[in-house]
């Protein structure tokens, strides 16, 4: 059982789902970042929103945190370099509010076309006020979208609805694509000019912060009306009001802002301006699919396996046909370890077969995980695997190669000092791994918890000699492989014991005359 925190209000069907695994939920919203500090050792998991700061002092005093899962998509509040070098992973729920954001961007553009907030506001207060809160249609009108994602490609799907014409920045889409959207690509600059409406749905990084600055929209129609529900920042605010308080733009409606939560702003004071305090994904159902989401990513990083939304894991999609074949990676790579007295500083990894071409990126992590994590007494995950491999000067080199003369896939690990293969053996439900191959021995046997590789001279009483020893010390031998070299003069022994060999039982065996070298093997 772990413990999750949880600093903010998520769903409760995800706070029911980690229950139900079996997980200690500790729910403490609104606390402050001293009291996080002092609340986050001992806690596996934790679960935000966007208020939580995830600082590295955070990070640092969180000794035993193995994941952080932030419900929702925006990943600033979160130092992620900081999790990545210590191996904590980073999970969002990217998909979750992708359809409220998109309809909170359509009602705040049809908010601030129509002036809804500053009639119903006047109307309130006991004013009647058709002709000054006269609005404008979107139909016709140019819509800019600042990135064609998730979020802005559904707005621009809706926009197409209201009979807009499109126009769009996005440095990561070819035109091609953008056509069959019914959107036209352009430069910055020349969304800027030609927009009546602009919508905003970039990440913000450094390249996108205070992106839409007075300069900016000095290039504008007067008529531009802008809109922002992605995140604060990318627009500069100071900017912004000076803009809309000099007539340069005609409006603006923003749902986030560069300080959250905030009740002060010069923006605040102006009539041409719709605000919401970050209501983009405050749905009834994004927050369900939020907390349903996190807390399934969350059970799956506690349980070592991979996670599919995890930002800080460089693996890539997994195809169905990748995925099995990840438990079988890690198991080779923690037997692979056991082979090597001294660590190696190269390491290939082969991919032969059907496994050729298909996204192995994290069987190469899954493969690291293993070798490092067998003699690390620090945890190795699929997050920290590459940067500890390079802190140990290791090279990986992965290659693929559609040829498998004996199997339909086969995994390859080699250094300068051994080789070895394995695969998965079987039919459907009934795969297994299997080992077929050491140091250039063919065998087949099954990994197991604890194992030995013996090499010896291939000639009779070898193996007698080996089960005396291990018979003596009360160690059964549960499996057991045999495979002659190639050349035929030496031959390879791996077997599964019932317990693991002590140092005085690998001292003994390899005593025996004919033993060349004993490897103790613990998966």
């Amino acid at each position: 059982m772990a413990r999750v925190l949880v600093t903010e209000k998520i769903a409760q069907n995800g706070l029911d789902l980690l229950a139900e695994a079996g997980h200690d939920v500790d729910v403490q919203e609104g606390l402050t970042e001293e009291q996080l500090i002092a609340t986050i050792p001992g806690a596996s998991a934790l679960i935000i929103r966007s208020a939580t700061q995830v600082t590295e002092a955070v990070l640092s005093a969180a000794s035993d945190l193995i994941v952080v899962g932030r419900a929702g998509i925006g990943l600033d509040n979160v130092d992620v370099p900081a999790a990545t070098a210590r191996g904590v992973m980073v999970v969002n729920a990217p998909q979750s509010n992708i359809v409220s954001a998109a309809e909170q961007t359509m009602a705040l553009m049809l908010a601030i076309a129509r002036n809804v907030p500053q009639a119903h506001s006047a109307l309130m207060g006991g004013k009647w006020e058709r002709s000054k809160w006269e609005g404008v249609e979107l139909y016709e009108k140019t819509l800019g979208v600042f990135g064609l994602g998730r979020i802005g490609a559904l707005v621009a799907q809706r926009a197409l609805a209201f009979g807009m014409k499109l126009v769009a920045y996005d440095p990561y889409i070819s035109a091609e694509r953008a056509k069959r959207m019914g959107v036209e690509l352009l430069t910055v600059d020349e969304v800027v000019a030609q927009s009546d409406f602009i919508t905003i749905h970039l990440p913000k990084n450094k390249e996108t912060i205070d992106l839409f600055n007075l300069e900016l929209l000095k290039k504008a129609k007067p008529s531009l009306r802008l809109i922002n529900v992605a995140r604060g920042g990318i627009v500069n605010e100071d900017d912004l009001a000076v803009a809309l308080r000099e007539g340069i733009i005609a409006g603006a409606a923003l749902d986030v802002f560069t300080k959250e939560p905030t009740t002060e702003s010069p923006l605040f004071e102006l009539s041409n301006i719709v605000v919401a305090p970050h209501l983009g994904a405050s749905t009834v159902e994004a927050q369900d699919k939020a907390g349903l989401t996190i807390a399934e990513q969350l059970i799956l990083a506690l349980n070592q396996e991979f996670v599919p939304f995890a930002v800080n894991v460089s693996a890539g999609e997994v195809s169905g046909a990748v995925a099995p074949f990840m438990p079988v990676a890690e198991q080779l790579g923690r037997f692979f370890a056991g082979l090597h007295d001294v660590a190696p500083k190269n390491l290939q990894i082969e991919f032969a077969g059907d496994l050729a071409g298909a996204g192995t990126k994290i069987l190469t992590l899954s493969v690291l995980k293993g070798f490092l994590g067998a003699n690390s007494s620090e945890p190795v995950s699929y997050v920290n695997a590459p940067q500890l491999a390079e802190a140990q000067s290791l090279t990986v080199e992965e290659t693929s190669t559609v040829v498998s003369h004996d199997f339909v896939n086969l995994i390859t690990l080699r250094t300068a000092d051994h080789s070895l293969s394995g695969t998965l053996a079987g039919v459907g439900i009934r795969t297994e791994p299997r080992i077929v191959s050491v140091d250039d021995h063919l065998v087949d046997v099954k990994p197991m918890k604890d194992m030995l590789v013996v090499r010896n001279d291939d000639r009779p009483g070898m193996i007698g000699g080996v089960g005396t020893v291990l018979g003596s010390a009360g160690v059964s031998i549960t499996r057991m492989a045999v495979g002659p070299s190639r050349e035929g003069n030496t031959a390879l022994m791996v077997l599964a014991t019932s317990g693991p060999a002590s140092d005085d039982v690998l001292s003994h065996l390899r005593s025996i005359d004919g033993i060349l070298n004993v490897h103790r093997v613990s998966l």
